[in-house]
């Protein structure tokens, strides 16, 4: 499963959202994602891959943006 399957699942998990819903190129926020809920959101992010989003990466507004974030944070923990 690509990081964009396991983000698009845990919002629906964690939000009840429909996966197929959430467009990979459209913001997160025009989904019904309010800004609060979007940093919960990126905590839950972090438990799940064991990774640290950067403070300055925490402006990532759409999926395909925060699928990127997780494989280049995942290649730096295996390199």
């Amino acid at each position: 499963m690509s990081s964009l399957e396991e983000l698009q699942h845990l919002i629906h998990e964690t939000y009840g959202l429909d996966a197929a819903a959430l467009a990979p190129n459209a913001s997160m926020r025009g989904s019904g994602i309010d800004s609060l809920t979007l940093v919960e959101f990126l905590f839950a992010v972090e438990d799940k891959f064991g990774i640290a989003i950067p403070t300055e990466s925490a402006k990532v507004d759409t999926l395909s943006e925060l699928a990127a974030l997780i494989d280049k944070a995942r290649a730096s923990q295996t390199a």
